[in-house]
């Protein structure tokens, strides 16, 4: 049976306020997560078009309106519930999705093994 994978701390939650992302490299891994509306998502950073980086500044990975993750690329966005192409030349396809919590006043991620 292959080892559990135990989460990584992030950030502390109060260091990601609504309608902020951060992003981070952790074990080779480039990921980012978001709260909105007081939830936490965490993607790899990736997007599924020409698999380049999101963010067009660093940890920002939100729209103007900080209502959509948005590819600086391309201009592509994806809902932040679910990671989902909403426009752009990866329509209907989706971020890659990451295993988060937040648990005493923290945030892990558990890292997939590359």
């Amino acid at each position: 049976m292959p080892p559990t994978q135990q989460p990584t701390l992030l950030i502390r939650s109060h260091e990601l306020g609504e309608g902020q992302s951060k992003g981070f490299i952790i074990h080779d891994t480039n990921l980012f997560i978001v709260r909105h509306q007081g939830k936490v998502m965490a993607y790899r950073n990736r997007c599924p078009h020409q698999k380049v980086p999101l963010e067009w500044l660093p940890n920002q990975f939100l729209d103007y309106d900080k209502q959509f993750i948005q590819c600086a690329t391309h201009g592509a966005l994806f809902t932040i519930d679910d990671g989902l192409c909403i426009s752009g030349p990866c329509n209907q396809k989706s971020l890659t999705s990451l295993s988060v919590e937040e648990r005493d006043d923290k945030i892990y991620c558990t890292i997939p093994k590359t």
